[in-house]
C-alpha cells in the first residue's frame, strides 16, 4: 500500500486497484491500514480524498494530481473489471481463484507509468495451491517474509516488541498444519487430511452456472430443492448453512453463517431476515434442517425459525465417505467421472466475517476448514478412525446435508438401529 500510495503521487494519472476476494472483508483489513498508517498525512494536506463510488465507478481515493487508487472485490467485480490500472494489490490472494488472477491481469493496461504490475499478499495455504504453482513455474516471482521481519512484532535484537509477544502467543498456540503455514509461513499440506479431493479451484465457484431457470431473489434457481445444516456453538463457531440441489443431485453452498458468541435465538432472527423479511420468503423453504444431536439448541431454533429441525445422522465415517464420494473427479484408474464433482461452495457464501476468529487465525468458513480437517490418528485402521475435534464445524453441518441426501431414509434406519434417538 505504501509502494500504490507512493506512485499516484509521483506519476500523475496513475490508477492502482486494491483488491480482495470480497469487497467487505477490505473494510477491517487492508483500509483499516490504508487509513490510519499509510496516507493520513496526506488527507490532511488535501493531496488526495476519498469516493464513494457510483453506478458506474468503484469506491476510490482520488489524487489532487489526477491519480486515483480504487478499492474493490471480486464477489462484485463488475466496476472495478470495467477499467484499466497500471498496479493492482490483491490482498490474501490464496483466497481468489486463479481465473479470477487472470481476468485481473488483463486491466492491466493504463500505462500512465513504465510498467504494468500485479503484487499481493497471502498466508500460506496447501503446496499444490495454484498461486504456488505459478510461483514454482516462475509465471509469479514468491517473496518470503517471516513474523520476525515485521519491526511492529521483533525489535531489531530479535526481541518480542509489546504488540509482538501478544500476537505469537496466539500463533504459537495453534497446531498442526495451521501452525506450520500462519507461525512459521511454509506451503504445507496437512498430514492425514480427509477430504484429498478438496480443490478451491474446481469446487469453489462465484456463481451458479447460468442456465433455463427462474431464479430467487439470490440468484438461485427456485426449482430446486433447499436443505439446511446446522452444527450448534457460541465458544466455538455456531454454523447455518443453505445448500441447494440441482437436477442432477449435485449440491451447492450458496449462504453460511459462521461465527462464535452469538445465541441460537439471534442465529434464527438472522437467518429470516434475510430470507423471509417481514414474513414473505424470497427463496424456497428448507425441506429439512439438519442439526446436531443439541436437543436444547435444536429447539430454540424450531421455536424461532416456527418449522422443524431434524437430528442428522451420525455416524461420522459414513458421512465423510459421502462426502468424498461427491469430491472426486477420478475413479481409481484416473478416468474422468461423470458429472463430477457433485459438491460446490459459493466463494461469497459467507454472511458476515467473524473478526474474533480473524484475529485468532481460526478458520472463518466451512472452505476454509476442509485443507487442514485431518485424521486423529491417521495409523488406525480405516474403520477405526476419527476425524481431529478441532476447526471441524462446518465439515460436520456439510456432512448431515450430505448424509441427508445419499442415504434418506437409510439414515434414519440406522440411527434408530444404533439406539439414536
Amino acid at each position: 500500500m505504501e509502494k500504490l500510495h507512493r506512485m499516484a503521487l509521483k506519476n500523475p494519472g496513475m490508477r492502482g486497484l486494491i483488491c480482495r476476494k470480497t469487497a467487505t472483508s477490505l473494510s477491517s483489513t487492508a483500509l483499516v491500514t490504508w487509513k490510519r498508517f499509510v496516507v493520513p498525512e496526506a488527507i490532511k494536506d488535501r493531496l488526495l480524498w476519498f469516493y464513494g463510488g457510483s453506478a458506474e465507478e468503484p469506491p476510490q481515493y482520488k489524487y489532487e494530481n489526477g491519480s486515483v487508487i480504487a478499492i474493490g472485490g471480486m464477489d462484485n467485480p463488475q466496476k472495478i473489471m470495467s477499467s484499466e490500472y497500471d498496479v493492482i494489490y490483491v490482498q490474501e490472494a490464496t483466497e481468489l481463484t486463479e481465473n479470477d488472477w487472470e481476468a485481473l491481469t488483463t486491466r492491466l493496461r493504463n500505462w500512465s507509468i513504465s510498467f504494468q504490475q500485479i503484487i499481493a499478499d497471502c498466508n500460506p495455504s496447501y503446496p499444490q495451491h495454484w498461486l504456488k504453482l505459478r510461483c514454482d513455474r516462475g509465471v509469479c516471482r514468491l517473496l518470503p517474509s517471516r513474523h520476525e521481519d515485521n519491526p511492529m512484532l521483533f525489535a531489531n535484537d530479535g526481541s518480542l516488541t509489546v504488540n509482538g509477544g501478544s500476537y505469537i502467543e496466539k500463533l504459537d498456540r495453534l497446531t498442526g498444519v495451521r501452525l506450520q503455514r500462519l507461525r512459521y509461513g511454509r506451503w504445507v499440506a496437512a498430514e492425514g487430511v480427509i477430504y484429498e479431493d478438496f480443490n478451491t479451484a474446481v469446487n469453489v465457484v462465484d456463481k451458479i452456472p447460468a442456465g433455463d431457470w427462474e431464479l430467487d431473489f439470490f440468484g438461485v434457481p427456485k426449482s430446486w430443492p433447499r436443505y439446511w445444516g446446522v452444527d450448534f456453538g457460541f465458544v466455538n463457531p455456531f454454523v447455518l448453512q443453505c445448500w441447494a440441489e440441482d437436477p442432477d443431485g449435485r449440491l451447492w453452498m450458496y449462504r453460511e453463517i459462521y461465527h462464535t458468541h452469538i445465541t441460537v435465538d439471534v442465529h434464527a432472527r438472522t437467518i429470516l431476515a434475510i430470507v423471509a423479511p417481514n414474513g414473505v420468503w424470497r427463496e424456497p423453504k428448507p425441506r429439512s434442517i439438519l442439526c446436531d444431536h443439541d436437543a436444547e439448541g435444536r429447539a430454540v431454533l424450531e421455536r424461532e425459525l416456527g418449522m422443524s429441525c431434524e437430528p442428522a445422522h451420525k455416524s461420522v465415517l459414513e458421512g465423510i465417505e459421502a462426502v468424498q464420494v461427491r469430491l472426486k473427479t477420478q475413479d481409481e484408474d484416473g478416468q474422468p467421472i461423470p458429472n463430477s464433482p457433485r459438491i460446490f461452495f459459493l466463494s461469497n457464501a459467507v454472511v458476515s466475517v467473524d473478526e474474533e476468529l480473524t484475529d485468532v487465525s481460526k478458520p472463518g468458513c466451512t472452505i476454509e476448514e476442509i485443507p487442514a480437517y485431518v485424521w486423529s490418528d491417521k495409523n488406525k485402521p480405516h474403520s477405526d478412525k476419527q476425524p481431529n475435534k478441532e476447526d471441524d464445524h462446518g465439515c460436520d453441518a456439510m456432512r448431515y446435508v450430505v448424509a441427508d441426501r445419499d442415504f434418506g431414509v437409510r439414515a434414519l434406519y440406522r440411527s434408530v438401529q444404533a439406539g439414536v434417538s
